[in-house]
């Protein structure tokens, strides 16, 4: 019963080989197997023969099993061709859906490996493969890619005809699609008028060429399809009218008038009456940033008094000479702390949230620091102002 499991389980679509055991081998699973057709054709010349040469086993990868890489060890022997005048005096007996000449992977793999592929080349193929067990590289991703025979194709009745870049500005080529179903047909090496007339040619019955402005592609369908209607695709259409929509509007620019813009006068007015600090944004008077180059500023400064030299200072203060000779060239470190956009205006400005005023600093904080304030002029306790109150007089606490 166990046997019969196994065979369905590994060999149900493969006629003419017998399961002998399964052994799990650490993170293989090893599946023994022996070829039992009584006969196998010749490959050269097709005639049938049961006169056995030699035996040996073959190793096929195979299919995971519960996400263990599986092997195939299978014995099979060759046969000696019966037909006198054969070029193949021996070959090896091939069994269909499991193996083909020269492999070393089960059939059923080599589908799977060939199917992802196509689908994800390289790299990201050969990413998926080692998820399931089957640790291929990019490279044999993409030799399999390349043996695979290109499928036969019918000359299309609506023919798309487009060039793409190889290099863009140096080689270009030209593909060919079915529109109706959008499957690619060919590829040629250029794009030349030549090129896609021989192609058109020895392809006849394109009944409607669907191109683009080109003279070229106008020409080869004109000499390899005379009686082919030409038509323009949708894209290009759309790109073409916006080409002439650009070019119009540029050469009539001077007539156009500059549209309103009510933003920013909307903005200016909700920004009236504001308590804004307008002020120019000074240098950096904290922050490690700051402090960092104030004291290298001090430390270069020092060091060009002794009469040292540029390059020994950068060498004791682990600076580059570039930074030694900006520190040296300014007399203070505030001109290096101001940005080039320091101060300088931006279309965000009216979209900001204001600058809260000097008094509404103090008593956000006041709020902070002290949780008091003073109930005078609301500054921070002990720091109070001399500051006229609204009564006419004096802060009570400044006043002491």
């Amino acid at each position: 019963m166990a046997d019969v499991l196994l065979q369905d389980l590994w060999f149900h679509q493969v006629e003419g080989v017998v399961v002998e055991s399964v052994i799990p081998d650490g993170e293989l699973v090893v599946v023994r197997a022996r070829t039992a057709a009584g006969q196998a054709a010749c490959p050269a010349c097709g005639t049938a023969s049961a006169r056995v040469h030699s035996r040996y086993v073959r190793r096929l990868a195979d299919s995971s099993v519960g996400g263990r890489p599986a092997l195939i060890e299978l014995r099979v022997r060759r046969f000696r061709c019966s037909q006198q005048g054969c070029s193949q005096a021996t070959f090896a007996e091939q069994v269909a859906g499991l193996t083909f000449r020269h492999g070393r992977r089960s059939a059923g793999l080599q589908t799977v490996l060939e199917r992802v592929a196509v689908m994800l080349a390289g790299r990201a193929g050969s990413r998926l493969a080692h998820t399931l067990a089957a640790k291929v590289s990019r490279s044999t991703l993409l030799r399999l890619i390349r043996r695979l025979q290109a499928p036969e194709t019918s000359t299309p009745r609506v023919l798309g005809v487009d060039d793409f870049a190889l290099r863009k500005g140096h080689n270009y080529g030209t593909i060919l699609l079915d529109i109706e179903t959008h499957q690619p047909v060919d590829l040629l090496p250029d794009r030349t008028t030549a090129t896609v007339a021989r192609w058109l040619a020895e392809h006849p019955g394109v009944e409607v060429i669907c191109r683009d402005r080109s003279t070229a592609y106008a020409e080869a369908g004109r000499l390899g399809a005379p009686d082919a209607v030409h038509v323009a695709d949708r894209w290009h259409i759309w790109s073409n009218l916006a080409e002439a929509v650009e070019k119009t509007v540029v050469q009539h620019r001077a007539l156009l008038r500059e549209p309103q813009d009510t933003t920013i006068a909307a903005a200016a007015e909700a920004l009236e009456g504001l308590d804004l600090d307008l002020a120019p944004a000074g240098p950096r008077t904290t922050g490690r940033l700051s402090d960092r180059v104030r004291e290298q500023h001090e430390a270069v400064r020092a060091l060009l008094g002794q009469g040292i030299a540029m390059r020994e200072i950068g060498r004791r203060l682990g600076l580059a000479r570039n930074t030694v000779r900006r520190y040296a060239h300014v007399a203070s470190a505030d001109e290096l702390l101001v940005g080039r956009w320091t101060g300088r205006t931006s279309i965000l400005d009216p979209y900001k949230p204001p600058r809260p005023s000097n008094g509404t600093r103090r008593r956000h904080r006041g709020v902070r620091e002290g949780g008091r304030l003073c109930p005078g002029c609301g500054g921070l306790p002990g720091r109070c102002e001399p500051v006229p109150l609204p009564s006419g007089g004096r802060c009570a606490r400044s006043a002491r």
